[in-house]
């Protein structure tokens, strides 16, 4: 018996903290736009995204998505909208979109946010959020507070959920132990990866950078990092990207 197509829907995620405009922005963007083509992504989910009229920078999220073709953009800022500056999150996709929403994570004086779109998978939705959590070593328990602060957000109408993006520390800190416990699983294997930092930019090496699926939705398919390769010594951020493929059950 042939298997039903839901039985094989695959989803290709990418998850790439562009650096907004820092370093040689006029070098980095050809790169950073080769980089993500060439993942192929369903869906793009891309932390501090900048737009900045006093210095012509338009739209970091709008630009890539007109360079890569084919894509809608969702971005999300505490910035005022219609502000000249405005920098945060978005999630760009090439899939059907049925919904779309943000919000501003507690506490909200770490000016944090997450962004969601509900998209369709062969006929099936599914949610996909983005997010950039507190960044401090000592974070933890702020990190543990704005994961809560987003799931508490999500409708509880048990869509598969998927939520990806910069949470500014690895797997074993304490305050992702709601996304490394039963509920979710890591795409990128721990042992998979060295860092999602880039050490040419003065990182450590750490793997901060996740795609978080629902165990009980979906089945991690093949994960990696992009974007770790120098080309004329340059490269597309400060980060690497991750990129996976995950099924949906």
């Amino acid at each position: 018996m042939r298997a039903d197509k839901r039985d094989c829907a695959a989803l290709k995620l990418v998850t790439f903290n562009i650096w907004h405009n820092q370093g040689d922005w006029n070098a980095r963007r050809p790169l950073l736009v080769a980089a993500l083509r060439a993942q192929d992504a369903d869906i793009i989910a891309l932390q501090e995204v900048l737009e900045d009229a006093d210095v012509g920078l338009e739209n970091q999220a709008q630009m890539l998505a007109r360079e890569l073709g084919g894509y809608h953009v969702a971005f999300v800022s505490t910035d005022p909208k219609g502000g000249a500056r405005r920098y945060g999150n978005a999630l760009l996709t090439r899939l059907p979109i049925l919904a779309e929403d943000s919000v501003k994570l507690e506490p909200l004086d770490d000016f944090r946010t997450a962004l969601r779109l509900r998209v369709e998978v062969q006929g099936r939705p599914v949610d996909v959020v983005a997010t950039h959590l507190a960044w401090q070593d000592d974070a933890g328990p702020v990190r543990a507070q704005q994961i809560a602060s987003l799931l508490d957000w999500l409708p509880q109408d048990v869509t598969p959920l998927v939520v990806m993006g910069d949470f500014n520390a690895d797997q074993q800190d304490p305050g992702l132990a709601t996304m490394t416990g039963p509920r979710f699983f890591s795409a990128l294997p721990r042992s998979s990866a060295v860092t999602t930092l880039n050490p040419a930019k003065g990182h450590p090496n750490r793997v901060i950078d996740h795609i978080f699926a629902e165990t009980t939705s979906f089945a991690p398919e093949e994960a990696r990092i992009f974007g770790d390769v120098p080309i004329k010594g340059e490269y597309p951020s400060d980060h690497f990207g991750v990129a996976a493929t995950i099924k949906l059950k």
